[in-house]
């Protein structure tokens, strides 16, 4: 919907932040699971992974987060989280600063919005964050679903036995940042295999080096577009908080941190 990408931003990109690994999921190996004995330090792998992120090439860390073991996991579990939550904020953040802008510059799909042949809400005086009030329940009540299935199956863990090819966990050795293919089979004959960050497969093209410095470069991107989208939501809500966006942003009568205060119900 129109205001898609924004409301990933202010909900769908704390989710991760937000969820326990010991919540109880069915059929999850996920905890049981053994960490690998020949990995490196957690704290070690997260100043690694800072030192090809360019200048600073420090670990910014002023709550010593990485220092902590969360929910009696081990540190490489802890550090493994908080590299999956910071890359999955940071792409949404992308996706959130690209949509505020397309939104404001009154860009809409060709289509109608709903099977009745309901118009997408147009700009008002409010700008963008606005468009979000505007959308019926139903359409929001899709995209809470969808980004909710999205959530289960990048968390979701298979029994050994099931002999299901999906990728380990991010807190159990995976690789912080990937997400599992839809429809792939337990014989590698990628049946319709769907990736929703890589559709392409164009990351299978290179080499572990260059997929190293992508996932740094997408790290720095997604770190400046968090700041960018949250200036874009303080000039909206304080005129003149963001010195440079003084007088291009629209007054937001709303409150953009909470999101579900206008045009919103169960019934």
């Amino acid at each position: 919907m129109k205001s898609v990408a924004l409301v990933l931003a202010l909900l769908a990109c704390s989710s991760t932040a937000f969820l326990s690994p010991l919540a109880p999921i069915r059929h999850s190996n996920v905890m049981n699971a053994e960490v690998p004995e020949n990995r490196a330090a957690g704290l070690e792998l997260l100043e690694g992974a800072a030192a090809k992120q360019g200048i600073p090439t420090f670990v910014f860390d002023p709550l010593g987060l990485s220092e902590k073991e969360f929910w009696e996991q081990s540190n490489e579990a802890t550090v493994g989280f908080l590299r999956h939550a910071e890359i999955k904020h940071g792409r949404v953040a992308m996706a959130g600063f690209v949509g505020f802008c397309v939104h404001s510059a009154g860009l809409t799909w060709p289509f109608k919005m709903t099977m009745a042949g309901d118009d997408w809400p147009t700009l008002g005086d409010g700008g963008a964050p606005e468009l979000w009030d505007k959308i019926p329940a139903g359409g929001k009540w899709q995209i809470i679903l969808t980004v909710g299935l999205l959530e289960w199956w990048d968390e979701y863990q298979f029994e050994p036995e099931k002999n299901v090819d999906k990728p380990k966990h991010y807190m159990r050795g995976g690789r912080p940042g990937d997400y599992p293919n839809f429809f792939e089979s337990a014989a590698n004959n990628q049946f319709l295999p769907l990736n929703l960050f890589d559709p392409f497969g164009l990351s299978k093209k290179m080499s572990p080096e260059q997929s190293e410095r992508r996932l740094a470069m997408e790290i720095n991107n997604g770190r400046l577009a968090m700041l960018g989208l949250f200036a874009f939501l303080s000039e909206s809500k304080v005129p003149g908080a963001v010195p440079l966006l003084a007088g291009k942003i629209p007054l937001y009568s709303g409150d953009p941190m909470i999101p579900f205060e206008g045009n919103f119900h169960l019934f």
